[in-house]
């Protein structure tokens, strides 16, 4: 049996193609472009302005497949923790996928909503204090799959959608390990005539892979560029973040010092302070030197959110010593307390609880 084309996180242009190859006028690929992307309506029956004859050949030769919900964990804040699941099978090319589960976070606010999304199942960079590296790496996300993400949950929520829209690369996986699917899906992201949000309301997020920082400078057309530090020497960060010992400061600094910024944009420095690991005033003083020759940039600091591996939260003064430590050394920083903690959906929390038996309060 022939394996049908999967139509979601395919681009406009692919989707021309696919038209003409059926027979049909080019136009009628940016007609499913809208009504995916834009209209997020994944019955390919009810694309109203498609010739009938051309849905029903599009029913028989492609689909459009969306991650299963397997579960809804609603915090008392207000934020979703999804617990999705993915087919496996294979794609047109015969290339096998393992089935796999992932997981997303939407968080609503007063002015805007957040999503945040996963761009692997599990993860292989191996950062001692965060939980989905317990997992290890399944497999790669595809551009559909990055996609559900943001528009599943959007679906969901449309009655009380506010007009900004915030989309952060920060859940399972590290994106620039995932980096040709990865972009496939921020050019649809980011287009207008797609899912249309701006540039600066997407954060890719990375641990530091140089060469996938010095690659994503030169794109046209990319999100915002979110480093996860969380160390203030390389010996520090060896320990925490053995993908260090590749990449250790010295190159990741230098990777972002060339980094283009545009008007007003900073990169973002993400430091998880570790109750007695690297949360002291040196910690803080070192931090600040680091960020002396950078440019543009901000820290966020995020105190760890607990889970089972052998770390403890950062106690209060500690946090508000390195906050003023920072400050006083003219580097912007922020204290970012992550939302969603009590049902496993705050950073460095992600790792399929429900397979832990978890007793999660449960939305639907």
């Amino acid at each position: 049996m022939a394996v049908r084309m999967e139509l979601l996180g395919k681009s406009r242009t692919e989707l021309r193609a696919l038209s003409v190859e059926m027979g049909e006028p080019a136009y009628r690929g940016d007609q499913i472009y809208r009504a995916l992307y834009a209209e997020r309506n994944f019955d390919i029956v009810t694309i109203s302005n498609l010739p009938a004859a051309f849905r029903e050949k599009l029913v028989e030769q492609t689909t459009v497949t969306l991650p299963q919900i397997k579960q809804r964990y609603l915090s008392q804040d207000g934020s979703v923790r999804y617990l999705f699941g993915l087919d496996g099978g294979s794609d047109a090319s015969g290339k096998v996928r393992k089935p796999a589960s992932i997981e997303a976070v939407f968080m609503p606010s007063e002015n805007r909503q957040t999503v945040c999304i996963s761009t692997q199942a599990g993860c292989a960079v191996d950062c001692q204090f965060c939980m989905t590296a317990q997992l290890g790496l399944i497999r790669n996300l595809t551009p559909g799959e990055i996609l559900a993400q943001v528009l599943l949950p959007l679906t969901e929520h449309k009655g009380t959608l506010t007009p900004q829209t915030n989309v952060v690369l920060m859940g399972q996986g590290e994106p620039l390990l995932n980096y040709d699917n990865v972009m496939s899906a921020m050019q649809i992201l980011l287009d207008q005539a797609g899912i249309g949000l701006a540039p600066k309301h997407v954060t890719l997020s990375t641990s530091g892979i140089v060469p996938g920082i010095e690659k994503l400078a030169k794109e046209p057309r990319r999100p915002k560029l979110a480093i996860s530090l969380n160390a203030s020497s390389d010996a520090q960060r060896d320990v925490l973040m053995p993908i260090n010992k590749k990449y250790p400061l010295n190159k990741l600094l230098a990777a972002c010092r060339n980094f283009p910024r545009g008007l007003r944009e900073y990169i973002t420095f993400e430091y998880v302070l570790l109750g007695g690991v690297n949360d002291t005033a040196e910690d803080a003083r070192r931090v600040a030197r680091l960020m002396s020759d950078l440019g543009r940039v901000k820290v966020n600091l995020i105190p760890w959110n607990p889970g089972s591996l052998p770390y403890r939260e950062p106690a209060e003064k500690s946090i508000e010593t390195f906050h003023k430590t920072l400050l006083e050394r003219g580097v912007p920083a922020f204290t970012r307390y992550s939302r969603g903690r009590d049902v496993m959906a705050a950073c460095g929390q992600l790792a399929l609880s429900e397979v832990a038996g978890s007793p999660l309060p449960v939305l639907g």
